[in-house]
């Protein structure tokens, strides 16, 4: 009996994914355990065992396909001795509705107002009209009804380009309508320029570009800062740290042979003892309750291809800066691979983005829900800094804390980078 592959939930929120590409061809015989695709989920790229044995008689669904929804069919797999013809005709292919525009553009209105439509948004009459779901986006968004439209599409499917045309002809009123329509309104007002197609508009004004399709990892990421930025109620600490100390504790340590360790693997360390010595900081807020972690689990901005990965390193104050520093190494190395496992980058109560390595003197980072803090850290310089009367010339770092004021008062969030600076300006308290 033929058993069908379906496309799995990598992680608790995955809803959809795209497939990478597959690691068996048809024919090909399958052994339960063997890794037999790569599923790009909202997170990263992730390798798919097979549970069932048998042969690959059929892919429904080919590599490069985006969007394709949880527990929907991509394959099937014929048991031992089984006809692969009769296996591949017994199960029916995947609905063409399983898959979403593998190049959906994100859309934005000329002038205010948001650009994304939930399907709630969308028109009852539209929704009762054959159409691709990015030809009722493009429709809701350039106030076209779809009723008015014949497709072109298969079986009079509507598509993105006939709702465009429409929105041409539509925007081709006679002058006087348009005048009057937009009575009382100053010459070039928004309010008789319809929202259009970004790309459209960068098209009407002769500009050259290259469109990238966004990967689903930078889709999530986009997704989540918006939603950060607009919801969680920041505030911004910001003091200066003095690392010459620690600059040469480094340095002596480095010289041990098989050490290498890096100012962020100390920041790590002292981030960690600093969320235990203030436990008020290491929280998440909800609508009934404020969770108060019971270990720091911190999370560390790195940059890849596909966009910024937060792998955390995980009860880090248990951690010396050398293990710190091993693990750090291993999970930044998985997440420009795309090779992270879903536990290496759920979770975490706390994150640290540096961009001190790019010369960035100082910056404010955007909280990284459902954390309440996010650290900040600039470059360390040469500055002149006053001391008993005195100019002196110190290496001092800058950094930021953004909190979310719902979890973290203002004085809590004074009270954690006190002692984060006393731990880095005094940095053999971290490796004791």
């Amino acid at each position: 009996m033929p058993v069908s592959i379906l496309m799995p939930a990598l992680s608790p929120t995955m809803s959809e994914g795209n497939l990478a590409r597959w690691l068996k061809a048809e024919g090909d015989v399958v052994k339960a355990g063997q890794v037999i695709a790569e599923i790009e989920t909202d997170k990263a790229t992730m390798e798919v065992e097979a549970v069932d044995e048998g042969r690959l008689a059929k892919i429904l669904i080919p590599a490069g396909s985006q969007g394709i929804k949880v527990n929907t069919p991509i394959a099937v797999l014929a048991e031992e001795g089984e006809d692969l013809a009769a296996a591949a005709s017994a199960t029916p292919t995947a609905s063409p509705a399983a898959l979403s525009s593998p190049s959906s553009p994100a859309f934005t209105p000329v002038t205010g107002g948001s650009a994304m439509l939930s399907s709630s948004q969308v028109s009852p009459q539209s929704s009762r009209v054959a159409a691709s779901p990015l030809a009722k986006r493009v429709a809701a968004m350039m106030g076209v009804e779809l009723s008015d439209i014949k497709g072109s599409g298969p079986h009079g499917r509507i598509i993105k380009a006939d709702v465009e045309a429409a929105a041409k002809t539509k925007t081709a009123a006679p002058a006087g309508a348009a005048m009057s329509s937009g009575a009382g309104a100053p010459r070039g007002a928004a309010a008789s320029t319809p929202a259009m197609n970004v790309r459209d508009f960068a098209d009407k004004l002769g500009m050259t570009y290259q469109a990238v399709p966004n990967s689903a990892v930078r889709k999530v990421i986009a997704q989540r800062l918006q939603q950060s930025k607009q919801t969680v109620p920041h505030f911004y600490l910001t003091i200066d740290c003095t690392i010459d100390e620690l600059l040469d504790l480094r340095k002596k340590m480095n010289a041990l042979e098989g050490v290498k360790i890096s100012v962020n693997d100390f920041i790590i360390r002292a981030s960690a003892l600093a969320l235990k010595q203030v436990p008020a900081a290491n929280t998440s807020w909800t609508d009934d309750a404020i969770l108060h972690y019971a270990q720091a689990d911190v999370a560390v901005a790195v940059a890849t291809p596909n966009g910024l990965m937060t792998p955390i390193i995980k009860a880090a104050e248990t951690k010396t800066v050398a293990q710190l520093s091993a693990e750090m190494k291993t999970l930044a190395a998985k997440a420009r691979d795309n090779k992270l496992r879903p536990e290496e980058f759920q979770g975490g109560g706390f994150t640290i983005s540096n961009l001190g390595m790019f010369g960035i003197k100082e910056f404010s980072a955007i909280i990284n829900p459902p954390q309440s803090c996010i650290l900040a850290v600039g470059g360390g310089e040469q500055r002149p800094v006053v001391r008993d009367g005195k100019i002196e010339i110190a290496t001092q770092m800058t950094v930021t804390l953004s909190v979310d004021h719902r979890a973290v008062d203002g004085a809590v969030g004074a009270e954690f980078l006190a002692a984060f600076k006393k731990l880095i300006e005094q940095p053999y308290q971290l490796i004791v």
